[in-house]
C-alpha cells in the first residue's frame, strides 16, 4: 500500500497481524519497523529473512523516500534528517506507538537520525551492521585486507568518485565480500528496484555519507539499543561499530561482536542474529532500573553456527 507521510506517499507492506488470538482473549504483538539498506535499494532484499520474526512481532517493511516503490523525486529531500522525519511520520500515520525500529546498514544511519531527533518516540532500537560515523580510509584498508588489493582499489575508486558505471562494477565485484561465508550463494538483486541516482547523491566522503556523525547525539537515546556487528565487515569495519557502541549510554546498550561474519550478518549467522533479536524483543524493563533500560553486555563475542553442508 502507499501511505501518505509528510509530503510523499511511502510504499508500506505489513507482513502479519499485530493483534492475534491468545486463549480466550487477544494479544497485541510489538511492532517491528524495518529500515532497509542502500540508499538506492528497496526493502525486498531482506524481506524474506526478517519475515521470520512475525511470530514475535508485527513486522512492517517500507521503502525510504526516493527508494524502491516510494515517491520522492526531489534530491533536496534525500537526506538523513528527512528520512528520519519520515520514520516518525510513518508511525504517526499508522498509529504506531513505541515502535521497535530496526535499521540495517544505511537503514541504521536513518534509525540513528530518527532516534536522536525523537529520543522519546522509539520503544527499542536495533542497529545492524551500521555505524555512527563513516571513516573511508578504514573501509578501503579493510576491503584490501579481506578481499585483496584489487578489490580494495575498486572500492576506493567508487566511493571517492561515485558514478553509475562505478556502482555497477562495485555491486558485481565488491558486494560479494559483504558475505563472509563463501559457501553461501552470491547476492541476487533481480527482485530489487534500483535507484542509482539516490545512491550517487548520498554516497562518498564529499556527500552526506562522509559528513554525518551521530556520536555526540547518541547520548540523547532513552530506549534499549541492540547493536550487532560482523568481525569481517568491509563496509562497516568493526572499529567503526565499536566507536558507535562507545557513544551509546552504557546502561541502554547490548553490543554483539559476531566472529565469522561480514556485513550480511543475518545471512552469515542467521541462527545467532535472529536468536539475539528475539531475546532483545522479549526483554522487559528492569524492575529496579529506569523504564526501558537493559544491561550492557560488554565485550561479548559470539560465534555463528557452522556452515551447513
Amino acid at each position: 500500500m502507499l501511505v501518505q507521510v509528510n509530503d510523499v506517499r511511502l510504499f508500506v507492506d505489513v507482513a502479519n497481524s499485530g493483534l492475534v488470538p491468545d486463549g480466550k482473549g487477544m494479544r497485541e504483538k510489538p511492532t517491528l519497523l524495518m529500515l532497509h539498506g542502500g540508499p538506492g535499494f528497496d526493502h525486498t532484499g531482506f524481506k524474506e529473512a526478517f519475515t521470520s520474526l512475525t511470530d514475535v512481532a508485527q513486522v512492517i517493511f517500507y521503502d525510504h523516500r526516493g527508494n524502491g516503490r516510494s515517491e520522492g523525486d526531489d534530491p533536496t529531500a534525500w537526506n538523513l534528517a528527512q528520512w528520519a522525519d519520515d520514520v516518525k511520520g510513518l508511525c504517526d500515520a499508522l498509529g504506531i506507538v513505541r515502535p521497535i525500529v530496526c535499521g540495517l546498514s544505511f537503514g541504521g544511519f536513518v534509525a540513528q537520525a530518527y532516534a536522536t531527533r525523537y529520543p522519546d518516540h522509539p520503544g527499542k532500537l536495533i542497529l545492524l551492521s551500521t555505524a555512527a560515523k563513516i571513516d573511508f580510509p578504514t573501509i578501503f584498508a579493510t576491503f584490501a585486507r579481506i578481499a585483496g588489493p584489487e578489490i580494495g582499489a575498486l572500492a576506493e575508486s567508487y566511493w571517492m568518485n561515485p558514478t553509475a558505471e562505478g556502482r555497477a562494477r562495485y555491486l558485481k565485484e565488491c558486494v560479494p565480500f559483504y558475505r563472509h561465508r563463501r559457501d553461501r550463494p552470491p547476492a541476487d538483486f533481480s527482485r530489487v528496484i534500483m535507484r542509482t541516482e539516490v545512491a550517487l547523491h548520498f554516497n562518498g566522503p564529499r556527500n552526506e555519507h562522509g559528513r554525518f556523525d551521530f556520536r555526540p547525539d547518541l547520548v540523547k537515546l532513552r530506549c534499549p539499543v541492540l547493536l550487532m556487528a560482523g568481525e569481517h565487515d568491509p563496509i562497516i569495519p568493526l572499529p567503526l561499530a565499536e566507536a558507535t557502541a562507545a557513544a551509546i549510554p552504557a546502561h541502554l546498550l547490548r553490543f554483539e561482536r559476531l566472529i565469522g561474519c561480514g556485513h550480511d550478518i543475518h545471512g552469515d549467522a542467521s541462527e545467532k542474529v535472529f536468536g539475539t533479536i528475539r531475546a532483545f524483543l522479549a526483554d522487559e524493563p528492569s524492575a529496579t532500573g529506569a523504564e526501558g533500560r537493559t544491561p550492557k553486555l560488554a565485550d561479548r563475542r559470539s560465534r555463528p553456527e557452522p556452515p551447513q553442508p
